[in-house]
């Protein structure tokens, strides 16, 4: 198959801002681009989109498309559906990255099941690769690898799409990192017509009312994380672990293990489900280190573990491991912290 066309990230937006998901998408979406030797596009759907594509061209997007109308915000499944499907069949791009938030999660099946493309969910990483088929000994030259952790994280499973296109991917917030391209570059927008790709009957379903309640906690941008699993025994002993945060000015992060047990809340939670974060110092207290959970946090410029066994596999990451039981451990470091920040 020849593969000619471009990559194309669609992108959120809201409040006059494009999503930091949707920025990640395009910094690493800039680099895949550039392996494959084709452009980068971007495609914006909504109402009052008047130049927001001088946010996207110092990610290095060469192509921006702009389809506003006053139906299409806020986001409704059915005509971003008819949206992308149209436009892609119109465009056939190579490549296609959304966000696996609420909005591309709904929206990227809907695309991948019309055009019957196949779709990679919870991407932990994208490169672009060679591929053999066993069976037939054919050749693929420059396929996206769609890597995630599969079998409930016992693998690291790297997916291929070789003959149907777009080779589409989801990936989390907080995965890629948001870089600038160049601040100074310069793409080409196209405003498209929104009539060409939606119908009346796309629009059966019309919001009344809307809340979005925004959240309290911000994990995702902390710098220190003290992070609390299943070992860290109960909800009492979690109050341990915000008296060290609050002495260290840090946040306190979870992992699922610890929040499917009720020690603390879902926002907390870091990992392949929940968010991903990349602080100067994490602090481990009471976890084990399942793969889904290092996948969360393994970027952190610092990591100490704090637990009772010395084989637990975050050891393994750990620039430094303290062995020992959380009940006596924080305490320790609380008494210290507070004498030595004075």
């Amino acid at each position: 198959m020849a593969d000619i066309n471009n990559l194309i990230v669609y992108c959120e937006y809201e409040d006059g801002k494009v999503a930091d998901i949707s920025l990640e998408l395009l910094t690493k979406g800039r680099t895949l681009a550039t392996q494959l030797g084709v452009k980068l596009e971007a495609l914006v759907i909504g109402d009052k989109l008047t130049g927001i594509e001088n946010q996207l061209y110092p990610y290095g997007v060469d192509t921006v498309y702009k389809v506003e109308d006053p139906r299409l915000y806020p986001y409704t499944s059915q005509p971003h559906a008819s949206v992308v499907i149209n436009l892609f069949k119109e465009i056939k791009p190579q490549v296609c990255l959304m966000g696996a938030s609420s909005i591309g999660r709904d929206l990227g099946p809907r695309v991948s099941s019309s055009l019957h493309s196949g779709l990679t969910a919870d991407c932990t990483s994208l490169e672009i690769g060679d591929h053999t088929d066993a069976k037939t000994g054919k050749e693929y030259h420059n396929l996206l690898y769609q890597i995630r952790p599969a079998f409930g994280g016992n693998i690291v499973a790297t997916i291929v799409n070789p003959e149907c296109r777009p080779q589409m991917a989801t990936v989390r917030e907080g995965v890629m990192k948001k870089e600038i391209f160049d601040e100074n570059y310069k793409g080409t927008a196209i405003d498209l017509d929104a009539n060409k790709y939606v119908s009346d009957a796309d629009f059966v379903v019309s919001i009344i009312d809307r809340h979005i309640e925004k959240s309290k906690i911000n994990i995702k941008n902390a710098s220190i994380i003290v992070a609390g699993g299943y070992g860290v025994g109960s909800k009492e002993n979690f109050q341990m672990l915000f008296q060290l945060a609050e002495t260290l000015g840090a946040e306190v992060g979870a992992s699922r293990a610890a929040v499917d047990a009720g020690f603390t809340e879902h926002e907390r939670q870091i990992g392949q489900t929940g968010v991903t974060v990349h602080p100067k110092l994490y602090i481990a207290c009471g976890i084990s280190g399942q793969i889904q959970h290092i996948a969360g946090m393994q970027d952190s410029s610092i990591i100490i573990s704090i637990n009772n066994d010395p084989k637990a596999p975050i050891n393994t990451i750990a620039d430094y491991v303290i062995t020992g039981d959380i009940e006596e451990v924080v305490p320790k470091l609380i008494k210290y912290y507070k004498k030595n920040s004075k």
